[in-house]
């Protein structure tokens, strides 16, 4: 059975162009837009991993991973977190809060892959 990764950014292109790669790579891919959406999918879905967007209308990443990690049914899902704005302090706080780490946007397709092997295994 194929990995399932969820993808979550406001910028539906981002959200297409992940999907496309980790599609052609076998991956089952869900979809969602903000923090919100996330929530419910990730409790439906029990992704293998969650990508997710740090600024988000609505709900942000931060917010969004902090109520994922507080479900008992999602808490153990990781997460990678995506910015396009890799400041220390958010990567600092993104490492304390638990998360398997984060991604810069662009994204760079080795660095990219490698990360989401990292993560699920």
């Amino acid at each position: 059975m194929n990995k399932k990764i969820l993808i979550v950014d406001d910028e539906p292109a981002i959200i297409r162009l992940l999907s496309l790669r980790l599609k052609h790579s076998n991956y089952d891919v869900f979809e969602a837009y903000d923090g919100l959406e996330c929530i419910r999918v990730a409790e439906k879905e029990l992704p293998d991993l969650i990508l997710l967007d740090i600024q988000m209308p609505h709900c942000d990443g931060l917010t969004a991973y902090t109520r994922l990690a507080e479900n008992e049914n999602t808490k153990n899902i990781p997460v990678l977190f995506m910015t396009a704005f890799p400041k220390p302090e958010i990567l600092n706080k993104v490492k304390t809060m638990g998360a398997k780490g984060c991604i810069s946007k662009p994204f760079v397709s080795k660095d990219f892959e490698e990360s989401i092997r990292r993560a699920i295994s």
